[in-house]
């Protein structure tokens, strides 16, 4: 065990070095991300702009959403992603297997799914340093966006679900990434996996608004990428302590370790059924 942890730990700081060797390209596209937030508000804007639906208060509103909470719901959501989403994780598993690289997994004691988890770790904690002040000004800016303050438990309960969307995001795309042991070429599987990823999340727009879709939407593991956490914050309904959240987390938990398990299968059969030449 203490082997083990110390085996994770230079992966880690391996991987750190790693990512600040590239630190001002790194930054700059992460900073480059920050860009649609403008055009998402403008675009929202002009859509409540045109409606005529008002609720009690005399606000405009599409789908039980004000046009505060839709500014707020995005820029959640787009925190919720910054935590799920893993570019290059499949595609950078499929080349490996193509290019034979996989090998030194199999040859070495080092565990393929591990090692990709840590590097993700780091991948994150590098993203996290340097997005932590833009996202801590735009959230500052869009203050009077939020409609309440978030209490201790909820908010111990927004940093679980984001943990977990972590997770949950990484299991699915390493599964899809471990589908190239036995088709080599998964590009077209990943971009279909993207398009529906952007539409079932809630990251394009809120699961409330696909009507009888979103009925069995619920029951798909996408909406823990970006739509819970954002639900949490805004105080939806079964998203609320008391009233559903706690089930939702459990359900959330399931869906891990249903996916950890499935990656360890299609690990180990895939492994089985590889073979590679060269050196």
């Amino acid at each position: 065990m203490l082997a083990r942890a110390r085996t994770n730990w230079v992966i880690l700081k391996t991987c750190l070095e790693e990512r600040f060797v590239y630190r001002a390209d790194f930054a700059f596209a992460t900073l480059v991300r920050f860009l649609p937030i403008l055009t998402q508000v403008f675009l929202w804007g002009a859509i409540y702009a045109g409606a005529t639906a008002q609720n009690a208060s005399g606000e405009t509103e599409l789908n039980n959403y004000t046009y505060h909470e839709m500014i707020a719901y995005y820029l959640l959501a787009m925190l919720a992603r910054a935590f799920s989403s893993m570019p290059g994780l499949a595609s950078g598993i499929a080349r490996d297997v193509r290019d034979g690289t996989v090998k030194k997994y199999l040859t070495q004691p080092i565990d393929m799914l591990g090692y990709l988890f840590w590097h993700r770790i780091a991948h994150k904690l590098v993203y996290y340093v340097i997005a932590t002040g833009p996202f801590a000004l735009v959230f500052f800016l869009c203050r009077n966006y939020f409609p309440r303050a978030l209490d201790g438990p909820t908010f111990l309960a927004l940093v679980l679900a984001l943990m977990m969307g972590f997770l949950t995001g990484f299991l699915i795309e390493a599964l899809i990434g471990l589908i190239s042991f036995w088709f080599l070429e998964v590009s077209s599987l990943l971009f279909i996996y993207m398009m529906l990823n952007y539409f079932l999340s809630g990251h394009m727009i809120p699961l409330d608004w696909l009507g009888p879709i979103g009925a069995w939407v619920q029951f798909l593991p996408f909406k823990y990428l970006a739509y819970v956490p954002a639900a949490i914050v805004l105080g939806k309904p079964g998203y609320v302590l008391g009233g559903g959240l706690e089930q939702q987390l459990v359900i959330e938990a399931t869906w891990i370790s249903v996916l950890l398990v499935l990656n360890r299968i299609a690990f180990a059969r895939g492994v089985r059924r590889y073979g590679a030449f060269g050196g």
